[in-house]
């Protein structure tokens, strides 16, 4: 029996997902869309969300993620549980695996996995989630002003984090494992000289304290030296800057990506070198990493696709 061809299908649940299954819903493609591990991804994890526009008072996280999702559901996204375990983009229409079992066949993909922020691997950075420890200042900031807030990193992110939150927090402390900043000369230049940033060379953070939420961060420094030290410094807020892993694995052998795993494709636009292949959300996006510019191109992605089926007559 000849399998049904899906004319567009979605890989991935964040808002770029989201949104993209919203658009193709309303054109009449019948998307089909694919949670993967992390069913709503990153926002889940975040407390409230209050720069997304239109939520004044701010929207819990996962409670918009969820509203997303039924949406999308709403107006006739089939969702689906699974995981993409493998891909064929070489012939049309394009073959994806879920769970390494079962095939899916599709006119259009738009590809929506994101990017999972690296953390340290404490295990008090899972047991404080949403309660000060945090990957986005951009996101989180807000909720630490006139706090004080340790960021972790000696790179270009690690830097402009600690600056934009040294423009909200009372007091930032910078920790770098290394006797140096790996930063660009003008980002520590601007870290430097800041009066509200106090740079903590050769530190690593080794667990956090607190009762109901981050209250101070366990550090040691000179770490294996003769000089070791270890010793507590209260802090209000924890946030991660030491990168982010874009989930392209499993596309790599077909698509082209920069050296850290993104994405390419097009100047502002979500398509990639294959025709009816696109990438919306952080897994194409380096730069921004925010709710509303993965929902503005996963909207985007879903133009494209209604246009490549049209164009192709496969509507």
């Amino acid at each position: 029996m000849e399998q049904q061809v899906i004319k567009c299908l979605i890989i991935g649940s964040g808002p770029a997902g989201y949104t993209s299954a919203i658009y193709a819903a309303r054109a009449n493609l019948s998307p089909v869309l694919y949670e993967g591990v992390q069913p709503g991804g990153q926002l889940t994890t975040t407390g409230v969300l209050e720069n997304f526009p239109g939520f004044p008072d701010g929207i819990d996280g996962q409670q918009f993620m969820d509203d997303m999702r039924n949406q999308a559901s709403r107006f006739g996204t089939k969702v689906c549980n699974g995981v993409v375990t493998s891909v064929d983009f070489g012939k049309i229409p394009y073959r994806v695996t879920i769970d390494g079992e079962k095939d899916l066949l599709a006119h259009t993909v738009i590809i929506s996995t994101g990017a999972s922020a690296k953390y340290l691997g404490l295990e008090d950075e899972k047991k404080y989630a949403g309660m000060g420890v945090s990957a986005c200042a951009t996101c989180d900031g807000f909720f630490y002003r006139k706090k004080v807030v340790a960021v972790v990193g000696g790179g270009d992110t690690a830097c402009e984090e600690a600056s934009y939150l040294a423009g909200l927090a009372s007091k930032v402390y910078l920790v770098v494992r290394k006797p140096f900043l790996r930063a660009s000369q003008i980002m520590k230049d601007r870290v430097m000289k800041n009066e509200k940033i106090e740079v903590l060379f050769e530190h690593n953070a080794t667990g956090l304290y607190g009762e109901n939420g981050v209250e101070g961060v366990h550090l040691v420094k000179r770490k294996g030296e003769s000089d070791e030290l270890y010793y507590d410094l209260p802090i209000d807020g924890f946030f991660l800057a030491i990168g982010h892993t874009p989930n392209s694995d499993v596309f790599k052998s077909y698509l082209e990506t920069d050296e850290v795993g993104y994405i390419i494709t097009e100047p502002d636009s979500p398509k990639t070198k294959i025709p009816g292949i696109y990438a919306a959300g952080d897994i194409s996006d380096p730069h921004y990493r925010q709710a509303v510019t993965a929902a503005a191109s996963g909207c985007k992605a879903a133009i494209l696709a209604e246009r490549y089926l049209l164009e192709h007559s496969l509507l």
